[in-house]
């Protein structure tokens, strides 16, 4: 009998589907909740633009060495093992980040969270494909909405909680009560490792020689390209835009902390729309379309004085951004048809230097000539782009996204 699962005309969440869910946000929340911490950071121990944003990059770092590893410790141990030993070493990790007095200290911890805590960005999309078979789109989607929706919680919980008693750091011991929580409650289940036997390949998937070796043609580094410069424009924001919220708007840690909240929620939202967007629209016209919004948002959060239109531009870019990394991963992989694991792989290379570059490129020009004006950064990351996508569109190279390259996974924190 076929597995329901596995059925175009059915998608049921079983108790699998939630575990992974439920893992993808807890890393959700732990990785955007850092960049809101780096104000609380700063004040307490003393750091200039230049070493908060080593953070950022140590936790990219860590990013890469899960990329690079992962696989080969799955291979050895199994999904579930790796996932939940890297959820429970991002747990530790983020305690010796509170625990921190030293800036060495907290910057190798933040390694250590990406190290292992990405674990989990690299095997939940594998384990929902594997489980969904020819609905794996519909689950990976799913996913990655949650997981924003966990990413807008982190700043929100941090800014409450720094108003209280408890303080900014019990706002990253939440996400370790709530891995207990749900190690509890699936301590016998396994992530979607008892379904992969019977899953069927998808059409278009492996059966269709998609692990081609072989070089990647030159129109995908385009979209590497591509990739590079929309994910640095996501976490250029999501990194500094507390800081430049508290530096260039007089909001206190707290507020500005808060303030952040803002724009995962445009992403959240930006996210669901754009769901339903893609289904009728061209790769290239959406494309343009979101960076223009984000170009808008930016330009308004960072030009108006007025605190609610900064607000409200940041809210706007949230809103454009949020699908910009979908539809550039979309278009890459779709360059290379009989080739996508090798250029999902690479574009996860993509991600990975860009959260390593791009906050530490802002840091040290932070220090240089000031951070109101160093932001701009982001804003010439979203030209960079939008003259990539144009030029591209002019050869003739930019076209509709396929069924095809709709189906590749996105990232979640994504984010």
């Amino acid at each position: 009998m076929p597995d329901p699962r596995h059925s175009p005309q059915a998608f049921v969440r079983d108790r699998s589907t939630w575990l992974a869910y439920s893992l993808l946000g807890y890393y959700s929340y732990l990785m955007n909740g850092l960049g809101p911490v780096a104000p609380f950071l700063r004040a307490e121990l003393r750091l200039n633009y230049t070493v908060a944003s080593l953070h950022f990059s140590a936790f990219a770092v860590g990013m890469l060495l899960a990329g690079l590893t992962t696989d080969r410790l799955v291979a050895r141990f199994g999904r579930g093992r790796v996932a939940w030993g890297g959820a429970g070493g991002m747990a530790v990790a983020t305690g010796l980040l509170l625990l921190g007095r030293h800036p060495a200290f907290t910057i190798a911890s933040a390694l250590l969270m990406g190290a292992l805590g990405s674990a989990i960005l690299v095997i939940v999309p594998a384990a929902l494909a594997d489980h969904f078979g020819p609905s794996r789109a519909a689950a990976l989607a799913e996913a990655n909405a949650l997981a924003s929706i966990c990413a807008a919680l982190a700043p929100f919980c941090l800014g409450f909680l720094a108003r209280t008693a408890l303080g900014w750091r019990s706002a990253l011991l939440l996400p370790i009560v709530f891995l207990a929580a749900i190690a509890v409650a699936f301590r016998r289940q396994p992530l979607a490792e008892a379904h992969l036997a019977g899953a069927r390949p998808a059409p278009g998937g492996h059966a269709k020689a998609g692990s081609s070796p072989g070089r990647l043609p030159r129109l995908y580094w385009a979209y590497w390209a591509l990739v590079f410069l929309v994910v640095s424009v996501e976490f250029g924001v999501v990194f500094w835009s507390a800081e430049f919220l508290r530096q260039a708007r007089a909001m206190a840690l707290a507020d500005a902390a808060l303030g952040t909240s803002v724009f995962l929620t445009g992403m959240v939202l930006g996210r669901f729309a754009g769901s339903r967007l893609m289904r009728r629209s061209a790769g290239t016209a959406l494309l343009l379309g979101a960076l223009a919004v984000a170009g808008c948002g930016f330009l308004l959060n960072w030009l108006a004085a007025p605190l609610p239109a900064s607000l409200a531009g940041l809210l706007l870019c949230g809103l454009g951004v949020a699908n910009l990394y979908p539809l550039s991963l979309a278009l890459a992989v779709g360059s290379a048809p009989t080739q996508t694991d090798l250029a999902s792989a690479r574009a996860s290379l993509a991600s990975g230097f860009a959260v390593l570059v791009l906050p530490l490129l802002l840091g040290r020009l932070a220090d240089l000539i000031g951070l109101v004006h160093a932001y701009a950064c982001v804003l010439a990351g979203i030209g960079a782009a939008l003259a990539l996508v144009l030029a591209l569109s002019r050869r003739g190279t930019a076209g509709g996204i396929s069924q095809e390259a709709r189906e590749v996974p996105g990232e979640a924190g994504s984010r």
